[in-house]
């Protein structure tokens, strides 16, 4: 056992943090926990009424501890001896304000419970205005500096983030330095990093969200930043030029955090990433596959050969950028803004009179209340799934718009809104549910049109993640409507085990990711295929989303 090597992989997801330990040389799975991020479960710093979505760096920095820790003693001394190196993912863009060592300044005295000294979360939409100005103030140059990220700018991003959080705040804007990203900072947490301008960033947060490009040599100039607003004078210079991708490594963890942790004290920790980057790695994306990393949202990632692309820039999407998922190779990337989220939103509507109404009846106790309120949450998606999968198809059936959180692409816009329609007194949960699934596929199929129509080839679909891998339904219908198989991949833990492949190469026991990927990945375990009866009455539903979606723009 001593001779072998075994790797960590951190994802942090949107509720959680999960960690894996894996035998690097077969990818064999030795120990995995999970850590709900408790501020955020209780909903601290965020209000879904303005979009304001935060959380608080301790959350990660406990989830680290506590996953890390539970692993190594699940998997014994021996393994925790021969542990190698650390990768890590993040959702993302979810910045945060940091002082000149690096450090958030929501860990600093008197800013624990201020929003904008928190991390600002992928799906918090509060820069929906920052955003709008950046496109129209990006098309006064004559360098397109929006070229590489689909030609829109997003309130999802980094720079709108960022600079609605120095508006609104002025303690802020007094107290912060630099802005780092969440997949940017954990590494230099763990490294011991002391000083913001030694911290190394990924290619991939830098390129998909914050404007950074090797053909600009860097990032804008300040000049189109300050332009835009003052505020933002001099935060190039001490942002980043240079960046890096994930098969590089950050540096060597501290002293510190090797005891704190009870690893090695030479274990080194990878360059991070963002989630959906390294689950299409732990996926085993292939080139022109669309691998669709299915969550609370979803990322959906392509790889190229660079001179396949020479002088294609696609249109609509978040970002082509090289070595943002495997080196050497250019990523794409896109998306929807609510994939999961629909369905727990949903979910969330019928359980209102249990939440609302049956605490107030005298028939039942208390805690018999509570309980029955979480088991009929728990068990209310699977009901709707199968109770939608047993109904009829039909061209005429309620159909519905999936942009209950804006849309992220085709084309970026977080203020557009969701819609329901086709309605009657028969229109029962189980056909809305039907009509939501429908609504995310047909959200999907328009990312894989989008591709085709800016000639880059999707030649298959890789599904990932808790939908892609809990609901046979939905992936059904996702392969319906596309026209295309689907493959699960066996992995449930993709992004986790994407980081451990990282992790691998960064250690030296690969020499690129392709071979950590060959090496550590179980392969796929399902395949859905397209229903040759159902494939045209989805295509007249999806020309019928198309249409309803123009007339709510």
């Amino acid at each position: 056992m001593g001779k072998e090597n075994y790797v960590i992989g951190m994802d942090f997801g949107t509720d959680s943090v999960r960690s894996i330990i894996v035998n690097a040389a077969n990818g064999k799975e030795l120990a995995a926990s999970v850590f709900y991020y408790p501020r955020w479960k209780a909903g601290r710093f965020c209000d879904p009424s303005e979009s304001r979505y935060r959380q608080h760096p301790l959350d990660y920095i406990e989830g680290i501890e506590y996953t890390v820790k539970d692993c190594l003693n699940l998997a014994g001394p021996e393994v925790a001896a021969a542990v190698r190196s650390i990768s890590v993912d993040t959702t993302g863009s979810t910045p945060i304000a940091v002082d000149k060592t690096g450090t958030p300044l929501g860990l600093l005295p008197g800013f624990e419970e201020n929003p904008n000294a928190l991390f600002v979360l992928w799906k918090d939409h509060t820069s929906t205005r920052e955003a709008a100005e950046i496109n129209a103030h990006a098309t006064r140059y004559p360098v397109n500096y929006l070229q590489y990220v689909g030609g829109i700018y997003s309130s999802e991003w980094f720079w709108a983030k960022l600079l609605h959080i120095l508006r609104v705040d002025e303690s802020i804007r007094t107290a912060c330095y630099s802005w780092v990203e969440h997949c940017d900072w954990v590494p230099f947490l763990l490294t011991g990093g002391t000083d913001v301008h030694r911290m190394k960033r990924g290619v991939c947060s830098a390129g998909h969200k914050a404007l950074w490009a090797a053909e600009f040599g860097g990032l804008p100039p300040d000049s189109f930043f300050t332009e835009l607003d003052p505020l933002l004078g001099g935060y190039t210079t001490r942002l980043f030029k240079d960046t890096y991708t994930a098969d590089q490594a950050a540096g060597t963890i501290s002293a510190a955090w090797a005891k704190r942790l009870g690893l090695p004290a030479d274990v080194l920790v990878g360059v991070g990433a963002f989630d959906a980057h390294m689950g299409a790695v732990g996926g085993q994306i292939e080139p022109y596959y669309l691998s669709k990393v299915m969550g609370t949202s979803t990322c959906d990632m392509l790889v190229a050969p660079k001179a396949d692309l020479e002088g294609t820039l696609v249109k609509g999407i978040c970002g082509q950028v090289d070595g943002s998922v495997i080196p050497g190779m250019i990523g794409l990337e896109a998306g929807q803004s609510a994939f999961g989220d629909v369905y727990a939103w949903w979910r969330d509507v019928l359980m209102w009179p249990l939440r609302y109404v049956l605490p107030k009846t005298n028939l039942i106790a208390g805690g018999e209340i509570n309980a029955l309120q979480e088991e009929v949450s728990a068990r209310l998606i699977a009901a709707l799934t199968d109770a939608a999968a047993a109904l009829p198809l039909s061209e005429n059936d309620p159909l519905a718009l999936d942009w209950l959180n804006g849309r992220r692409t085709p084309d970026a816009n977080q203020e557009v809104k969701a819609a329901l329609v086709g309605l009657d007194l028969s229109s029962d949960a189980p056909r809305l549910f039907k009509a939501w699934v429908e609504a995310t596929c047909f959200g999907a199929k328009a990312i894989v049109d989008r591709f085709r129509e800016e000639g880059v080839p999707v030649r298959g679909l890789i599904g990932l993640g808790g939908v892609a891998r809990k609901s046979p339904y939905i992936m059904q219908v996702m392969a319906d409507v596309m026209d295309m198989p689907i493959r699960i991949h066996r992995s449930e833990q993709t992004c986790a085990l994407g980081a451990a492949m990282f992790a691998a190469t960064v250690a030296g026991i690969y020499p690129k990711v392709e071979d950590a990927m060959a090496a550590m990945g179980p392969g796929f375990d399902k395949e859905f295929k397209p229903d040759a009866r159902r494939v045209p009455v989805y295509a007249k539903r999806y020309r019928r989303y198309q249409s309803l979606g123009a007339t709510t723009l």
